[in-house]
C-alpha cells in the first residue's frame, strides 16, 4: 500500500480519538479540488500548490506533485530531514484560526517519509485567504513518521490570537509514541512554544497511557497563561500472563507557560515533562 494511502486511512481510524466535539466542527478535510467555503473563484488546490507547486490530480482521487518549497523546521535548523522527492495527496487538514485578530487559514499537509530522516515530513502552512490567496509562513511540523492536528487542535490565548497543537506518533505492536509541539503565531509566523513526549504501552499483564489535556488561563499578560495536564494511568489486565498485574493507579503532571514580556516568549513553570520524557525513555 503506497505510504499516503496508509497515512490517510491511519488518519480516519484515528478520528475518533483525535477529536472533541468542537475539533470536529474545526478541522475539516476537504477534497483539494474543491473550492474554499464561501469563494467560487479558490480552490484547496491553489493553496496547496503554493507549497508544491507541480501539484496535479492524477484522476485516481489524488493529487501529486514534486518536492514543496524551501522550508524550515519548527524546531531549527538541526532539526527534520529532506522532504520526499515525489508526493501524493488525497486531501489535507484545514483548521480556520484568529492571529493577530485576523482571519486565517492554517492547513496540514503530511508528505509522507522523509528519505534521510526516519521522521516523516508534514508541512504547516498558514494563508490570508480574504482576497488573493497568500501564503504567510510555512514550516516543516514533523517529529515523528505521521503528524496531525491534536485534539482539541487550537486553544484561544487571546481575543484574537489562537495557538495550534499537532502531534506526530508512531506505533508498534504494543507500543505508541507521540510528541506534541504548542505552536503559536505571531506576526503571521508560526513559534514553537514547546514539544511534549508521551509514550502509551499495551502488554499482557497491564496497559499504561498518558492522556493530555490542555487549559487557557488569563492572567494579565498579552497571551493567556496555557496550562497542560498529562495524566499517565495504569490499568491492570484480565489477561492470564506470566508475570503479575500491577496494582491500577493514576496521576496528573502538569506544568503552566506564562508569557514573559522580558523575553518575549512563554516560559514554562517546571522542568516535570522533560523528567516525564526520561522517564518514559527507560521503558522503550
Amino acid at each position: 500500500m503506497p505510504t499516503n494511502s496508509f497515512r490517510f486511512i491511519l488518519a480516519v481510524m484515528l478520528l475518533p480519538f483525535l477529536w472533541t466535539a468542537a475539533g470536529a466542527q474545526a478541522v475539516s478535510f476537504p477534497d483539494l479540488g474543491s473550492p474554499l467555503l464561501g469563494r467560487g473563484d479558490v480552490a484547496y488546490l491553489d493553496l496547496a500548490k503554493l507549497i508544491i507547486p507541480s501539484l496535479a490530480a492524477d484522476g485516481n482521487g489524488f493529487y501529486k506533485g514534486g518536492p514543496p518549497i524551501e522550508m524550515r523546521h519548527i524546531e531549527g535548523p538541526d532539526s527534520g530531514g529532506s522532504p520526499p522527492e515525489t508526493t501524493s495527496l488525497p486531501n489535507a487538514a484545514v483548521l480556520p484560526i484568529k492571529a493577530g485578530g485576523k482571519d486565517r487559514l492554517a492547513i496540514l499537509f503530511d508528505l509522507g517519509d522523509s528519505p534521510d530522516s526516519a521522521e516523516g515530513y508534514a508541512v504547516l502552512a498558514l494563508y490570508d485567504v480574504t482576497a488573493r490567496p497568500k501564503l504567510l509562513d510555512a514550516a516543516n511540523v514533523a517529529v515523528d513518521r505521521s503528524t496531525y492536528f491534536r485534539e482539541p487542535n487550537k486553544l484561544p490565548i487571546g481575543a484574537g490570537d489562537d495557538m495550534l497543537i499537532t502531534m506526530s506518533t508512531h506505533f508498534n505492536s504494543s507500543q505508541g509514541y507521540v510528541i506534541t509541539p504548542l505552536i503559536m503565531v505571531r506576526d503571521d509566523k508560526f513559534e514553537l512554544i514547546d514539544m511534549i513526549y508521551t509514550f502509551d504501552e499495551r502488554l499482557c499483564a497491564y496497559s499504561r497511557k498518558q492522556d493530555m489535556a490542555f487549559q487557557t488561563i488569563a492572567d494579565g499578560q498579552p497571551y493567556a497563561a496555557i496550562k497542560v495536564t498529562v495524566t499517565d494511568s495504569t490499568v491492570p489486565s484480565d489477561e492470564s500472563c506470566d508475570d503479575a498485574p500491577p496494582d491500577a493507579a493514576s496521576h496528573d503532571i502538569s506544568v503552566t507557560y506564562h508569557w514573559d514580556k522580558k523575553t518575549s516568549r512563554y516560559l514554562k513553570d517546571s522542568d516535570a515533562f522533560e523528567k516525564l520524557a526520561a522517564e518514559n525513555e527507560k521503558r522503550f
